[in-house]
């Protein structure tokens, strides 16, 4: 059955549709890995066996009395625990709402339930979704099915070590600094942060629970072990919130190609802003070979008309803006103090930044949109931005506090620990959609991923070619044991 367990999600739902197998004893297969594999890897933290193998069993039946049939119909997928499931804890690895039991889904995990999914468990993070490795002190550490020794990644970490073991073939991310693109470049599988402003937000922490407003820079998105899974995720995630509804409309466009050949791909593999290990650079130059062969236009020159550092620099202040409304009060007070006092260090820049008032926040804001022009005028000659997801692949366990003092090695050279969170800023604050296809393994045995930046609202471009991708290099790769 393990290879039941690592098929794709489409591919599981064709076997649905040909009563190859029922969804209660894909769930019972899934619940039995999850029981056998999990303990040493601690990507699912949450289960809802019961009530999940009741829903099995009523997908089981209307499909056998031809009732009418969603495009997830009786597919069981995981969710990560930050987005609120009805009567199913959902804590977001915070002490403080660890017997939290919403009362309602999350729009996103209700969309999901609507096209037919039973959602039967939570995958891990951390805490408040707020690191690049997952760990929290509700449910401990999670650990990368690559190397138990490595992180696989954060805030979405549980969710890619659960598609690369074999224990959902579906989920639902959430991403702000690179937290489904991380993960699937660290585990091996694909994601995609949809263009801001398509996925609904409503029932995810952070914010509070309860909380109704859409956050700057934070999107969500489908994660699989296939571009074609993350499509059919996406067509059911995308559209307006039920509050917009009644007027607005979604209609993503086709993607712009069929063919590796027709593709325009403009390749940012590195800049001196933010280094890239060895290791990734031989699986991205790998990856440009492999279209250069397949006939497509690859040009490594091609920039948007500003810098990486100009960019990050609007990335970091518009990030820490958006993540600082959930600080306690003391902690923004004493920001607040060093914002005026300490403005020549890397805390200073932190502190004001966090700290900003709206006044300030509008200016960077619209420096972001000039930036955002920039993107538009250079996705009129180029149809991807190929670029690295994070300097390196999975990192070792490092859970030193404040987490500051960690380091990130970098071919053996020291670099700031959150500038693993710099290529996915380069598309974050830009609010544009990019895909994360795996290229395959570095010498060590490690996945690498390569991150696919398309034009605003065009994810489709980006998920296509994806999976265009696919076919010449790379693709989803069970980690051994799995």
């Amino acid at each position: 059955m393990t290879d039941i367990a690592q098929r794709p999600a489409h591919s599981l739902l064709q076997g649905l549709a040909a009563r190859e197998f029922s969804s209660a004893e894909l769930l019972r297969l899934y619940l039995d890995r999850i029981e056998r594999l999990n303990p040493k890897l601690n990507a699912v933290v949450t289960l809802d066996a019961e009530r999940a193998l009741q829903r099995a069993a009523a997908a089981d039946a209307a499909r056998a009395a031809g009732a009418p049939l969603g495009p997830l119909h009786g597919l069981p997928m995981t969710v990560k625990d930050s987005f609120e499931t009805a009567g199913l804890r959902t804590t977001s690895g915070a002490p403080q709402l660890a017997g939290h039991v919403p009362a309602a889904d999350a729009d996103a995990v209700a969309r999901l339930a609507a096209a037919g999914a039973i959602v039967f468990g939570k995958t891990n993070l951390p805490t408040f979704a707020m690191d690049i490795q997952s760990v929290n002190p509700v449910f401990g550490c999670a650990n990368n099915p690559w190397d138990l020794a490595r992180t696989p990644g954060g805030s979405s970490g549980g969710a890619a070590a659960a598609l690369a073991a074999g224990f959902t073939a579906l989920e639902l991310g959430s991403d702000i600094g690179g937290s489904i693109r991380i993960p699937s470049h660290f585990c091996g599988v694909y994601g995609h942060k949809a263009s801001h402003g398509i996925v609904p937000h409503r029932g995810h922490i952070p914010g509070p629970p309860g909380s109704l407003q859409e956050v700057d820079i934070a999107v969500f998105g489908p994660m699989a072990r296939s571009a074609e899974d993350l499509a059919l995720g996406l067509g059911v995630l995308s559209g307006p919130s039920p509050e917009r509804s009644p007027a607005w409309r979604l209609e993503l466009p086709p993607p712009r190609k069929s063919r590796l050949a027709d593709f325009r791909v403009a390749a940012w593999l590195g800049d001196a802003e933010c280094p890239i290990d060895a290791a990734v650079r031989e699986r991205l130059e790998a990856a440009v070979e492999a279209l250069r062969r397949a006939g497509a236009k690859v040009d490594e020159a091609a920039r948007p008309a500003h810098s990486f550092g100009d960019a990050m620099r609007v990335f970091r202040a518009l990030l820490m803006s958006a993540t600082s409304t959930g600080l306690p009060p003391p902690v923004f007070d004493e920001l607040v103090r060093q914002a005026g006092s300490d403005a020549a260090t890397p805390a200073g820049l932190f502190a004001r930044n966090s700290t900003m008032r709206h006044r300030d926040w509008i200016r960077v804001n619209e420096e972001r949109e000039r930036q955002r022009r920039n993107w538009a005028a250079f996705f009129g000659d180029w149809d991807v931005l190929l670029c690295p997801v994070t300097p390196t692949p999975a990192i070792p366990h490092d859970h030193a506090e404040p987490p500051g003092v960690r380091k990130l090695l970098v071919d053996g050279q020291e670099h700031n620990y959150w500038g693993q969170t710099d290529w996915p800023g380069l598309a974050g604050a830009a609010l544009l959609p990019a895909t994360v296809a795996p290229l395959g393994c570095s010498a060590q045995g490690l996945p690498v991923g390569v991150q696919i930046v398309g034009p605003y609202l065009e994810d489709r471009t980006t998920i296509e070619f994806a999976r265009l991708l696919g076919q010449v290099i790379g693709g989803y790769q069970a980690p051994p044991g799995y």
